[in-house]
């Protein structure tokens, strides 16, 4: 399994686009590998054929994992591609186990459960792997049935368990308090019309937004802003702007811009948690919540926003957003987020009430910027004029951010738009 980028550590094969004993040339695509939400092309790095598959679509497969078996035709095969073929025993192919630690396992407390597996349970490195994208825990593994050797379970009963909708998840104990809440049984008419299977992207949206609900208890706060110097100033240097750097000057660079600052204010809102443990991130990188043509969500990530000028800012948003477009991000562009927006107004919406991107602890949402007449203090007195307003809410985790923190944190991003530099120089 090749490196697909530096923090990336593991890649679900989606697809083998060479059959075993088929030929291929040099730079031919093998095989289609996903990383979070991205899907990379592997290409040949030889002419060949494919002796053996070791693993099979849908299976995660960590970052230099041998993955298949090929037949080099050039009359000098390095020996080390020799060696790789030696080295994968038989059983290590049947069980599809980490051939670098083969002795690794995993075993789980004893649960009782309606499946009557009352012992201590065995799982591979491959289903750690899988009940890990899918946020399945040990005790929910423990009770879904195996029908491996030993009563072990194998991959397939782990896919079937998700396909049949996780009917253990809120599993309930064999003995319970009379006073404690019971998830009630429910049965819904699901009604008739096409059906639409998710795709994988899909799919994984769901399930991390489920996972993040259910992990952090959000609270939203709101604040409102008057973007009228920001505004104006865009709008008297778009032109220049592009004429001079060769870069679209949209409001998103300013916004991000905008909201490093209020991070680096406020560090602990750039933070992340780990049980019992707050873990205040060093880097400020700032995710931004992207549409894609599918319809399907994906959040590229500004590097160190806060570190950067307007210049760097617009060409780093300008890439991201294109790159979103032609379906040509690559993992690091995905990774590493610390703090999060979502720029719902792009839609048209007023506000919105963002769900956190796990493991951050808050998202910000950018509503529409709409004229509206506002009371504003002049010298003359109260007066009502045409602004550029903004509504600004932030949903936090409340685990670890108070009122006063979110609050307090929001409330500096809107006079950082208000305080914009009407004579600021590009």
């Amino acid at each position: 399994m090749p490196k697909m980028g530096e923090s990336i550590s593991e890649g679900t094969i989606i697809n083998w686009l060479v059959s075993e004993g088929e030929a291929f040339e040099e730079g031919d695509i093998i095989l289609e590998v996903a990383t979070d939400k991205v899907d990379n092309e592997v290409p040949a790095p030889a002419s060949g054929t494919l002796v053996k598959t070791l693993f099979q679509a849908k299976d995660i497969v960590p970052v230099g994992e041998v993955i298949a078996i090929l037949e080099v035709s050039e009359e000098t095969k390095s020996s080390k591609s020799v060696e790789t073929k030696k080295a994968v025993s038989s059983s290590a192919v049947e069980n599809k186990v980490n051939v670098k630690n083969p002795k690794q396992n995993y075993s789980v407390p004893s649960v009782s459960s309606p499946l009557g597996k009352s012992d201590g349970a065995f799982f591979s490195p491959l289903i750690i792997s899988i009940a890990k994208e899918h946020h399945i825990s040990f005790e929910e593994l423990a009770r879904i049935p195996a029908t491996g050797n030993e009563g072990r379970l194998r991959k397939s009963d782990v896919f079937q368990y998700i396909k049949d909708g996780r009917p253990y998840k809120y599993v309930q104990p064999t003995v319970q308090d009379p006073t404690a809440y019971r998830i009630p049984q429910l049965t819904f008419e699901k009604g008739k019309g096409k059906i639409v299977e998710m795709d994988r992207m899909r799919q994984m949206i769901a399930d991390h937004m489920v996972y993040s609900k259910h992990t952090s208890p959000h609270v939203t706060a709101y604040v409102e802003a008057d973007l009228t110097n920001m505004v104006n100033w865009r709008n008297a240097n778009k032109v220049a702007f592009q004429e001079k750097y060769g870069e679209r000057l949209t409001f998103t660079p300013l916004f991000v811009e905008a909201v490093a600052k209020a991070v680096k204010d406020f560090p602990n809102i750039n933070a992340s948690v780990d049980g019992t443990n707050i873990i205040v991130k060093e880097d400020i990188n700032i995710g931004m919540a992207t549409a894609l043509p599918s319809g399907n969500l994906i959040v590229p990530v500004v590097k160190n926003a806060d570190t950067k000028d307007l210049k760097t800012l617009a060409a780093n948003v300008n890439e991201l957003a294109g790159k979103a477009r032609e379906n040509k991000l690559v993992g690091d562009d995905i990774k590493g987020s610390t703090f999060t927006i979502s720029n719902v107004g792009t839609f048209g919406s007023v506000m919105g009430t963002p769900i956190i991107n796990q493991p951050e602890v808050a998202i910000l949402a950018l509503g529409i910027i709409k004229k509206r007449p506002e009371v504003i203090e002049t010298e003359n007195g109260d007066e009502i004029a045409i602004r550029s307003m903004m509504y600004l809410s932030l949903s936090f985790d409340h685990r670890v951010v108070d009122g006063f923190l979110g609050g307090s944190f929001v409330r500096r991003v809107a006079d950082y738009f208000e305080q914009f530099d009407v004579n600021r120089k590009i």
